[in-house]
């Protein structure tokens, strides 16, 4: 039988404040050097933000800097095909298996028989970008994905611009795998455009706040609780959470959601945005990342959150965030 965890918001603020102090010295990690722009950001930046269903935000430190948002922008895009295709048809065109393997990788394309396998990693996610709708219309198809971005995290985000031009000189690996997809029918729109529209959206510039509201999103169960808006449906949530939950961190989503107990995805930017269903969003930034591309600081931040509060997706407990104990 599911029972109630309240949390108060004063143990929520405690428990984020402490994660802050704890590894705001942490020294380990690197920043992403293969992207000239990423190596170049100052590794001692750290933020925490918690978005919480009535719309009040808890952070500490940089949670205002703006920095790429990257692979987290897949989430983004895979909600805006859920919204224009549905459910079933993303899991034909694209699926929704996890690859065990890193983000980039092409072999994981050839053991899934020729298929992109999910649209939070590299393949599956430019395999996204070609079908925003409208087909064949880059102007289009751009201003869909930055709208729904901006919706989602309820506020415009501006292109980083030398990040831009930072990828599209090193993206070699992304157009091997846009042309691969290609030969395979997996890809559904010109492959070059659709390689740039995906290019382009992991270099917009996000906070550690906006990606706590993209959370908060999903959490409850596609209503905005800062705009009050519905984006979209319960089942899209439901779906994306799964995505989530079984690719977030490629190869260490198994481990990660064993010890952290939250569904999470990162970016090499150095963000990480989790999902609580029905209780929260959380996100932490911070640009040195492990050997599998997630940031250091931001996963022991939030596995900090979690452990303290006792909170576990699979406990079987559902959280309640309140005003104080006696509520």
């Amino acid at each position: 039988m599911n029972r109630d965890r309240r949390i108060t918001k004063e143990e929520l603020k405690v428990a984020v404040n402490e994660a802050y102090i704890k590894f705001k010295r942490n020294e380990e990690g690197r920043n992403a050097c293969y992207i000239p722009y990423l190596a170049n950001v100052n590794r001692e930046l750290f933020g925490i933000a918690v978005c919480l269903p009535n719309g009040e935000i808890i952070t500490a430190g940089d949670s205002n800097y703006r920095f790429g948002i990257e692979s987290i922008s897949k989430v983004a895009t895979a909600i805006l095909v859920l919204k224009e295709y549905g459910t079933e048809t993303l899991l034909d065109m694209i699926g929704a298996d996890a690859t065990g393997m890193p983000f980039n990788s092409i072999l994981a394309i050839l053991l899934e028989n020729e298929h992109p396998s999910t649209p939070l990693v590299n393949a599956g996610a430019i395999s996204a970008a070609s079908m925003v709708r409208p087909v064949g219309n880059s102007r289009g198809k751009w201003e869909a994905i930055r709208e729904n971005i901006a919706e989602l995290c309820a506020g415009e985000l501006p292109l980083i611009e030398e990040l831009y031009k930072s990828e599209s000189v090193s993206n070699h690996s992304n157009r091997a795998i846009a042309w691969l997809l290609k030969s395979y029918d997996r890809i559904y729109d010109e492959p070059e455009m659709s390689l740039d529209l995906y290019t382009r959206q992991c270099s917009l510039g996000v906070t550690t706040k906006e990606l706590s509201i993209m959370a908060a999103t999903i959490a409850c169960g596609g209503y905005n609780p800062v705009t009050k808006k519905e984006l979209f449906s319960r089942r899209i949530a439901e779906r994306t959470t799964s995505l989530i939950a079984s690719v977030g961190f490629y190869e260490r989503t198994g481990d990660w959601m064993y010890s952290a107990g939250i569904p999470a995805k990162s970016g090499v930017g150095g963000g990480i945005l989790g999902i609580l269903p029905g209780a929260f969003g959380i996100a932490a930034f911070s640009p040195p990342i492990d050997n599998a591309g997630n940031s250091v600081r931001a996963q022991l931040a939030i596995r900090h959150i979690m452990e303290q509060l006792n909170l576990h997706i699979f406990s079987g407990e559902r959280a309640l965030i309140v005003e104080d104990e006696k509520n």
